[in-house]
């Protein structure tokens, strides 16, 4: 069976892996005033925020020494919030935790059982979901040169999470780059990535174990340039990435996907050569439609996917502290998508139902915008999960956003 018809079931992005690519106009394409998460917007005047109700929660101490929790990612699986992250003393040293909850709002520590060393001073940076069960990925920096010691978790039988132990080559070694998001989706989990030879995959069937895909035509640097995958989402037909390339020569990226309907060979589209930097770095499953936004140009674009293919959707912010625009979270909801995003100097909220327009949502908390600090957004229905961490605590807010 031909691989667009795969993914015509559910009549829900056909395009993706036949690689259909709009080339129609961009609505919105000019990044226009929204309002912001906590103060103003970077560069977007002073447009007003729309409120939410948000309400904090907290992520109780798990047994064992104590220490302030760093959370760093969250989803919503068989109905069930997660939160992952670590626990710090004082000192520094930190241990890996992760938290559940039936409605956002009481949470219950989760045990934790590592395998090796530095598993148990893991930081769990990304989890995912599938079959009713989180699978995560953390790290912790050590050895002689100071890499990333990557190890990967699953959840057991018991609701606990075990540690993976990988040799040190899987995700690290001369090739490393970074180890980035996981998702799960029917044909099991990966973990999307860079090695020097260009853009990674890391593929399961369980979470048991993970193998490496890597310097395969499509992900390897080649003539059109050198490829960066940011994150990865399960499609019908199989997987997608999303992230940039960088042509040879040039100082700019474009933005780009890759689809595969087994995670083993892949096939690039290039969505926009128009010189303008832009790049693709979250995507998210919103309804009938993956939603993926990045930076375009000084400010933040949208880029949307059915079952004609991609085509750039609505522009918003304006990067005002000199940084490159850099999306901190994602997430969808019953009503569309809300982003985290930030300019290096401020972070903000933004929402659309559609993906063309945008306006701000304010956050509980002036959001932290450094390279060292954590945003993160969940979804489930009209309600939406908000993690912070500026580096003194970590904070977790719940909000159910009103219908339209």
């Amino acid at each position: 069976m031909p691989v667009r018809r795969v993914l015509v079931v559910l009549g829900l992005l056909a395009g993706l892996v036949a690689g259909c690519v709009s080339a129609g106009p961009r609505p919105g394409g000019r990044p226009s005033p929204s309002a912001p998460g906590g103060a103003s917007p970077p560069g977007a005047g002073s447009a007003p925020a729309a409120p939410l109700d948000w309400r904090p929660s907290t992520l109780p101490p798990p047994p064992g020494p104590a220490g302030r929790a760093m959370p760093r990612d969250a989803v919503v699986c068989a109905g069930r919030w997660y939160v992952v992250g670590a626990l710090a003393d004082p000192s520094g040293a930190t241990r890996p935790a992760a938290w559940s909850s039936p409605d956002a709002s009481t949470w219950t520590p989760l045990r934790m059982t590592a395998r090796s060393p530095y598993g148990a001073e893991n930081v769990l940076s990304a989890v995912g979901c599938r079959d009713g069960r989180i699978a995560a990925v953390g790290a912790k920096s050590g050895g002689v040169h100071g890499n990333p010691r990557v190890s990967s978790w699953r959840q057991v039988a018991d609701g606990s999470l075990v540690e993976v132990p990988a040799e040190f080559e899987l995700f690290g070694g001369p090739d490393a780059v970074n180890v980035g998001r996981i998702v799960g989706g029917r044909r099991g989990w990966l973990i999307a990535g860079n090695r020097a030879s260009g853009a990674a995959a890391w593929l399961s069937l369980d979470a048991t174990g993970f193998g490496l895909v890597s310097g395969v035509p499509g992900l390897a640097v080649d003539g059109a340039g050198r490829p960066w995958a940011a994150d990865a989402a399960a499609v019908p037909g199989g997987w997608l990435l999303v992230g940039s390339v960088l042509p040879a020569g040039r100082a700019d990226v474009d933005p780009a996907v890759w689809a595969s309907a087994d995670g083993r060979v892949w096939r690039r589209e290039v969505l926009s050569t128009d010189g303008v930097p832009e790049d693709l770095q979250r995507v998210v499953p919103a309804g009938e439609r993956l939603v993926a936004v990045g930076r375009r140009g000084a400010g933040f674009g949208a880029w949307v996917a059915g079952a004609d293919g991609w085509r750039a959707a609505g522009g918003f912010g304006r990067a005002a502290g000199g940084a490159p625009p850099r999306v901190l979270g994602l997430a969808a909801v019953s009503g569309g998508v809300l982003v985290a995003g930030s300019d290096g100097a401020a972070a903000s909220l933004w929402f659309s139902t559609d993906g063309d327009g945008w306006s701000g949502r304010r956050a509980p908390v002036a959001l932290p915008a450094g390279a060292d600090a954590t945003v993160a957004l969940a979804g489930s229905g009209d309600r939406v999960l908000l993690l912070v961490d500026g580096g003194a605590g970590g904070g977790v807010w719940t909000a159910r956003l009103p219908a339209g």
